[in-house]
């Protein structure tokens, strides 16, 4: 840092009415003013030169010039407060400080995650919304009073079954993309993001990120990396984007990669867990399974990638009672961005899925993914399934809940599809926003490994569940 500093004092020739060091710590913090006044007082050439010292010492992993000024300025501060503080008597701890305490214990707080993840996610998304409330809409109301005139209606104005069935065929926008988007779909996401905006607004999540920092240092990350990954749950595109927060370049990549991997997306996971909690033992070992992926690849590529280990500091917010009115907001904000921006995209999956069934490409593709399925054991109806998840997760994971509910598919074989589905290659809106972060090569390796990983995943998977089966354990 002091030999950057120096360099770019070198470039300074102009009177900015401060130090040159001074100009240069705000050059190496990336403040626009300076900057912009930097290149109009010493010119492009100087401003190029200084860039260029700014990308040497970014180079080979290290830390953002921003946060490690920062850091150095936190140890000051430290230091000047221990010399001029006295603590004449500590005030006796709140219940809400001794519960934010017991939140970060490695045992009281890896408990209250357990239990948060069953009563929370498990119970009130994955069997009252995905169980309950799916019927209720999709079975009674859509089944029964809404898609039967809408099909009366096209049959009637649409003579060409071949035009007719891009709106409520097999695949049609109305039967499948509106039905999926609304009835199988909106309850769960409903659910999920009223889950999530109760814990986040109770402060919670910070602790969070103290709790698993631990662990997270073991697959190259810091606690911090919690935020991206949290996030993941309701939506990996936007947590790809949120990757930004991440202080190095190796760990933006690393968790890219198992946002990709390994992380469902709020719809997604909806379902699946619906979807595996109609076998025995299901949602566990899918859980489970998974987890032990993410953490195994985050390990290794921790370990092949090189750069400097994670460091992790947090602000900690006290813990409160959520408000009705804040978690109301947040979660009518979020359905709105499900509404309006994801259901579009179910429609055009539809239309696309159409036009690949007109044109034969789709029944291609299918018959490719047919042969990696049958491999792993698998009938060869998942590969529709799988192709679904690759235009949204949800719509696969969507697709494979509709086999269930038809009979087509169960036991150990839901459960192996569940696990490639979950590991599958991301879709095309987040592995777009990988190439936006780190260009195209990197997206295509990532996603070149992830697709022929996810099938020996899943090749392990039904060897390993059917064994279980044999003593009763999945079913």
């Amino acid at each position: 840092m002091e030999d950057a500093i120096n360099l770019i004092v070198g470039f300074l020739n102009d009177d900015y009415g401060l130090s040159k060091r001074a100009i240069a710590l705000l050059l190496l913090q990336g403040d626009r003013e300076i900057w912009a006044l930097v290149e109009e007082r010493e010119g492009q050439e100087a401003a190029s030169a200084i860039r260029q010292i700014l990308r040497e010492i970014q180079s080979g992993g290290e830390r953002n010039p921003l946060y490690r000024i920062a850091m150095r300025r936190q140890m000051l501060s430290e230091y000047i407060a221990e010399r001029v503080i006295e603590r004449v008597a500590d005030k006796p701890a709140t219940f809400s400080q001794k519960l934010g305490d017991l939140l970060i214990h490695p045992i009281w707080g890896t408990l209250f995650l357990l239990a948060l993840l069953y009563f929370g996610f498990y119970q009130f998304v994955g069997v009252f919304a995905a169980g309950t409330l799916v019927e209720l809409l999709e079975d009674k109301i859509f089944g029964n009073y809404i898609l039967p005139p809408i099909e009366r209606f096209f049959n009637w104005l649409i003579p060409w079954a071949l035009l007719r069935d891009l709106f409520v065929g097999e695949y049609g926008i109305f039967t499948l993309g509106i039905r999926y988007a609304i009835a199988l779909l909106l309850p769960i996401v409903t659910a999920f993001f009223l889950v999530f905006s109760l814990v986040e607004d109770s402060g919670y999540f910070p602790r969070l990120a103290l709790l698993v920092d631990r662990l997270f240092k073991k697959i190259g990350l810091s606690g911090r990396a919690v935020i991206p990954m949290v996030l993941g749950f309701g939506c990996d595109t936007m947590a790809t984007l949120v990757t930004r927060i991440l202080e190095t370049r190796r760990e933006r990549i690393i968790a890219t990669l198992l946002l990709a991997l390994a992380i469902p997306c709020s719809a997604q996971l909806g379902v699946m867990m619906a979807t595996v909690s109609k076998v025995k033992g299901g949602i566990l070992l899918w859980t489970l399974f998974v987890f032990s992926v993410f953490l195994l690849i985050g390990y290794l590529t921790s370990r092949l990638l090189p750069g400097e280990k994670p460091r992790f500091f947090i602000e900690v917010v006290p813990l409160r009672v959520p408000k009705l009115d804040n978690v109301l907001v947040k979660t009518w904000t979020r359905l709105q961005w499900y509404l309006l921006e994801v259901t579009p995209l179910f429609i055009l999956a539809s239309v696309l899925i159409w036009l690949g069934q007109v044109t034969q490409v789709f029944d291609l593709i299918i018959a490719a993914l047919s042969y990696p399925v049958q491999w792993v054991g698998l009938p060869k109806e998942v590969a529709t399934v799988i192709l679904f998840g690759f235009f949204r997760r949800d719509y696969g994971a969507a697709g494979l809940l509709d086999m269930v509910e038809k009979g087509a598919i169960g036991g150990i074989d839901l459960v192996t599809t569940a696990i490639i589905l979950t590991l599958f290659v991301p879709c095309i809106a987040q592995f777009l926003m990988m190439v936006r972060e780190h260009g195209w090569l990197i997206a295509a390796k990532i996603a070149g490994f992830i697709f022929p990983f996810a099938f020996l995943c899943g090749f392990i998977a039904k060897h390993l569940l059917t064994l279980l089966g044999h003593f009763g354990l999945v079913g």
